[in-house]
This record gives structure tokens, C-alpha cells and sequence, in this order.
């Protein structure tokens, strides 16, 4: 049977460490670049941030979902409320565009093989997942760069993909622009 799209709990940290592979997505990321400070992040590296995504998985906190197919774990996305990201909460660059309380997506992570689709597909079950816990409004923080460039700078997602999930542009943010889908 299928898994399809789960939250990340204990039950299924396996999975998500099988996904990242030894060292973590993104070098050692582990998702937690938009939970700790700047200096927390660098001082932690791989396995220190592994540890400290963990804890947050076992003291039950909202991180994000991961998706299956085949019975084989093939993708993540983070989705929690805003101010559970204190790194975003801290962002100039992302800084808040008004007072609403949020959901934030603000990573997606497949490996090579399972782009293309998946960030869509990740997005739908984000949005579906959000509401399910009374989530109104979820934004996002993509890329707006349409050039080629590598998949780790596209963490954040693609603009493009955002705008045909139904988001709408909300404000410039440097090379990325806040969007929202109002539910």
C-alpha cells in the first residue's frame, strides 16, 4: 500500500534521513536553516542540525511532509507556521508584508530523479495538510529567477510553479518574491 503524503513524526524519521542520505540535503542543511540563527546553522553543521531536527520531531513540533510512492520515500516539503521559522521571522529580506498569521512553506527537497513534478504535487499536499489545521493563508518565498541554475538554489521553489498552485504575487524580496494563496 501506498503512504502518499505523511507529516514528519518519529514514526517516520527514518524515512526522511533515508531521503536526505548520510550528510543531509543540501550539505548538511537538515532543514534547519530558517529555524536557527545565521551563527547556530554554521557553528552546527550536518550533524548537529540533524540532531537538533530530531529533537524538534520528537517533541512533536509541525516541520513539513514527507511524500511516497511505490512505497519508496521520494520527496520533502517544509510547512509550519511563520513564526516557527525564527531565521524567516528575523529576514529583512523576507521581512513580514502585514500582520495575518501565515503558514510558511520554505523548502522543498527530491532527489534528481523525482523532480519536475513533485515541487507541484508537494505544494498541493502543503496546501491540503495547512488547512487541515486551520491555516487560512500560506506563503511562500520563490525564486523568480527563470534562468538555468542549480537545484540547491532552488530550495524555495520556482515562482512559475507557485502562480499555477494559485498564489499570487505579494512583494518583491530581493531575487525571490513573497506569494500567498488566500483558502
Amino acid at each position: 500500500m501506498d503512504k502518499g503524503f505523511l507529516p514528519l513524526t518519529p514514526a517516520n524519521w527514518d524515512d526522511l534521513v533515508e531521503l536526505f542520505g548520510e550528510h543531509g540535503a543540501y550539505g548538511g542543511c537538515w532543514c534547519m536553516f530558517w529555524r536557527q540563527t545565521r551563527q547556530e546553522f554554521n557553528q552546527n553543521g550536518g550533524e548537529r542540525n540533524k540532531q537538533a531536527l530530531k529533537a524538534l520531531v520528537d517533541h512533536g513540533v509541525i516541520l513539513g511532509i514527507l511524500a511516497y510512492q511505490d512505497g519508496k520515500v521520494v520527496g520533502w516539503v517544509s510547512i509550519a507556521p511563520r513564526e516557527d521559522f525564527s531565521s524567516l521571522e528575523r529576514s529583512r529580506t523576507l521581512k513580514r508584508i502585514d500582520d495575518q498569521p501565515v503558514w510558511s512553506i520554505v523548502c522543498f527537497y527530491a532527489p534528481k530523479i523525482q523532480r519536475g513534478n513533485m515541487m507541484a504535487t508537494l505544494i498541493d499536499y502543503a496546501v491540503t495538510y495547512a488547512r487541515e489545521n486551520g491555516a487560512k493563508i500560506i506563503e511562500a518565498y520563490p525564486s523568480t529567477s527563470n534562468a538555468h541554475v542549480q537545484s540547491a538554489e532552488l530550495y524555495m521553489g520556482r515562482l512559475s510553479t507557485f502562480l499555477v498552485a494559485g498564489f499570487e504575487e505579494q512583494a518583491p524580496a530581493g531575487s525571490k518574491v513573497v506569494v500567498r494563496k488566500y483558502l
